[in-house]
């Protein structure tokens, strides 16, 4: 029993060590982006993002509208939005760091580029590019959403207004912080791309759950949610966002949130289910709800022109 017990602990210390771990992506980001893909420096990454310029007729300076996307998504999930909004000021959409086009380091120095320390960072940085002291207009869906709302909630003079979509603030679908030291157990840490590689797979029945009509789900879709996976070490990267810090004091402190707020959620979001975005409507200070009926949790995508009307009204009913 004394020899199982140290060879289990042997192979335990030195096996993970000589279990080749690969990348089934082959591209660099620019290549997997395409060659009219746009980038820049934000926080220290290479972030791809995509604009959309005013084509409103208002000869004043149009707000700028920020769009931040969910997890496992990308600028992808705003292709419907984009053109739509910019009807109502100046566009631009980003890759979050782990997901999409947007550089994905395994080395770092400082906070871990994954985390919400940084990610706040980087969403500091391009206000700062692009806003130019005008109206800021963020839209956060699920996981972007509760990203969103942090930051108005922590630089209300930097946020206008704010539309969050099916936010993540009470499900959060995050790993429990007491995870973080075993995970960080080298030997575990060596395994970890490997374990979070089934995304390939497990994302898609996450992407069929987030839709109440399966045949929204076309072949182009799966493409497009597909493509970022084509980048070399994407797994390694996910990783290291999955055991990235992501505490923050939104929850108890939403009270604090006076923006006006538009919250929109599907009547059939079982992903961030519906009454979270319901009973979320009752905990800011001046929030509206829409619900949009036969839609999922991706209604900018599922039921886009349904999304864009709702979101285009509030801001016109709402502009300062």
């Amino acid at each position: 029993m004394l020899i199982a017990l140290v060879s289990g602990i042997v192979a335990f210390l030195i096996v993970p060590f000589l279990v080749p771990v690969e990348s089934s992506g082959t591209l660099t980001i620019t290549q997997a982006a395409g060659d009219n893909a746009e980038f820049v420096t934000l926080a220290g990454l290479q972030v791809h993002i995509e604009t959309v310029d005013y084509t409103g007729d208002c000869s004043c300076e149009p707000p700028l509208i920020v769009l931040l996307h969910g997890f496992g998504a990308s600028t992808f999930s705003w292709r419907d939005a984009l053109e739509p909004l910019a009807r109502e000021g100046d566009v631009i959409a980003y890759d979050r760091p782990g997901f999409g086009f947007t550089e994905r380091p395994t080395e770092w120095q400082g906070d871990n580029p994954y985390g919400t320390p940084q990610n706040l960072a980087l969403l500091n940085d391009l206000l700062a590019k692009f806003a130019q002291d005008r109206e800021v207009i963020l839209v956060g869906h699920s996981a972007g959403g509760q990203l969103a709302a942090e930051y108005a909630r922590l630089n209300p003079q930097k946020v206008d207004r704010l539309v969050l979509v099916a936010p993540s603030v009470f499900t959060t679908g995050g790993l429990p912080g007491w995870l973080a030291p075993v995970l960080s157990i080298p030997q575990i840490d060596r395994l970890g791309p490997l374990a979070v590689a089934s995304i390939a797979s497990s994302g898609e029945d996450l992407l069929r759950q987030s839709f109440f009509d399966q045949s929204v789900l076309t072949a182009a879709v799966y493409e497009g949610y597909r493509r970022p996976l084509t980048v070399k070490g994407w797994e390694e990267a996910l990783w290291r966002f999955s055991t990235a810090p992501r505490d923050n004091d939104l929850l108890a402190n939403l009270a604090s949130i006076d923006q006006p707020t538009l919250l929109i959620t599907g009547d059939a979001d079982t992903v961030v289910q519906t009454a979270d975005t319901e009973r979320l409507a009752t905990e800011l200070s001046n929030a509206e709800l829409v619900v949009i009926p036969r839609s999922g949790h991706l209604p900018q995508e599922e039921t886009p022109d349904k999304f864009v009307a709702a979101v285009l009204d509030w801001i016109a009913r709402t502009a300062p």
